[in-house]
């Protein structure tokens, strides 16, 4: 008996290409979502933290986040673009992936050269918006990219490193962006980013998605089987499949756990630097010292160990541990007042929730990528992804009006309410009834 070898242009053999070797898989997805946590870690946690600083309120800080949010809310907009069109003979994703990498660069150079950036406000939120949508935009290409070439049987490991990876380029964009601020300037810290983003962009310049593919359009190569299998080409076959699909009771409750869950996430987030500027007295260069150092312990321990516990323990068992976990160290924070003072206890309490989030979104994001139909899977984790953004943008806007309204304790809180109520949403949600009702699906289509 032989077996099928994989579509290959001897021409063009050289580097294995993504699909063929999983060490570059990985290696692959772990450097994209490095470059997106860099001007993430700058957008959502080191700007807000300098604006602090200077002495900017809680609501202008809360807006800032919002408008740097909002591109990865309506992402999902652009996901069915990239389902439809692309040029196969770079493969499905990857020249998309390539748009979104230089589209970051080019939107960072612009947002560095903002004049008087903290007395430009709407200019400096509009520069800020081109960077995160140009962020989303490489995320959906990413993750389209990873539903198509990652075995199903190797996504919880994948998504650990995914996710520890960008809380890794967050917590080293955060330390050494805030350095930059304090001792150069804003024009040099983001500038830094576009450096390294296009060092980055060397890695999806050389890896195929497929053997046989082009490297570059006037390069040999053509499109694989494979791709052309995949390839969508009717508009109306798309979104009949992912209203279906989008449709059953299971695929709602995951993306109420996601809006829930990642708005909770964002509002603490966003909540810490104005906490830690404004009440304890610390600078944005103390907040960014300790957060990303916290940060970065939770991006590496995602790494080596998110994926491994939820293949040995499974996803909603760690998921339930994951939750209630952080809303009982939210508590601890919100009700020890008199330990607020000792930056120990804060700083255990950084490394503790980072820990706790980075876990938790390895988990729910493996859930939503296992509640996919391979057929529109790339949309439908997409629309995901826009809808769990869609939730940090809402719960991110309650700062200002909570804090304005109630004390720090009540403030931090709320954090581990709106947890408490992703929580509760998840004991409903039944993965394999989902996988069952997804099997129905493709034989209703097939019949």
């Amino acid at each position: 008996m032989q077996i099928a070898q994989p579509f290959a242009d001897p021409k063009t053999r050289g580097i294995p290409s993504l699909s063929e070797n999983t060490w570059l898989r990985y290696f692959n997805f772990i450097a994209l979502y490095f470059a997106q946590g860099l001007p993430e870690g700058m957008l959502t946690f080191g700007i807000p933290a300098w604006m602090a600083m200077n002495g900017k309120s809680p609501g202008e800080i809360a807006s800032f986040v919002i408008v740097a949010v909002l591109p990865w809310s309506i992402k999902f907009i652009v996901a069915p673009l990239m389902d439809r069109y692309t040029y196969l003979p770079m493969g499905r994703k990857r020249p998309w992936i390539l748009v979104g990498q230089a589209g970051l660069i080019l939107s960072c150079i612009h947002l560095a050269y903002v004049p008087d950036p903290l007395n430009n406000l709407n200019h400096l939120m509009i520069a800020a918006f081109i960077v995160a949508f140009f962020g989303s935009f490489q995320d959906v290409a990413t993750d389209g990219m990873a539903v198509d070439i990652i075995p199903a049987e190797q996504q919880a490991t994948a998504n650990g490193y995914m996710w520890g990876s960008k809380i890794c380029g967050i917590s080293i964009s955060l330390a050494v962006g805030s350095w930059l601020l304090s001792e150069f300037s804003f024009t040099v810290a983001i500038l830094m980013l576009a450096i390294v983003i296009g060092i980055i962009m060397l890695v999806p310049i050389f890896l195929r998605e497929r053997q046989g593919e082009k490297i570059a359009p006037w390069t040999k190569g053509k499109a694989s089987p494979e791709s052309k299998k995949l390839q969508l080409s009717n508009w109306r076959m798309i979104f009949r499949s992912l209203y279906s699909v989008c449709s059953l009771r299971n695929s709602i409750l995951v993306a109420s756990v996601l809006f829930i869950s990642q708005g909770g996430f964002k509002y603490m987030s966003t909540m810490l630097p104005i906490f830690t500027v404004t009440e304890l007295g610390w600078t944005n260069l103390d907040y960014s010292r300790y957060f990303s150092t916290a940060k970065l312990v939770g991006g590496i321990a995602g790494m080596v160990l998110g994926g491994f516990l939820m293949v040995k323990y499974g996803k909603m068992r760690m998921l339930n541990v994951y939750f209630v976990g952080t809303i009982f160290f939210i508590a601890i924070l919100s009700f020890s007042k008199a330990y607020w003072g000792d930056r120990s206890f804060i700083y255990a309490f950084m490394i503790i929730y980072n820990l706790l989030y980075t876990f938790a979104c390895i988990g729910i994001f493996a859930i939503a990528m296992q509640c996919c139909w391979k057929k529109v899977s790339a949309s439908q984790f997409t629309l995901y992804m826009t809808i769990a953004n869609l939730g940090q943008m809402s719960f991110a806007g309650l700062i200002g009006p909570v804090k304005a309204n109630y004390s720090w304790t009540v403030s931090l809180f709320v954090s581990a309410i709106i947890i408490a109520l992703a929580w509760l949403v998840l004991q409903f949600l039944k993965v394999d009834k989902q996988m069952q009702a997804v099997v129905e699906l493709e034989k209703r289509e097939l019949s």
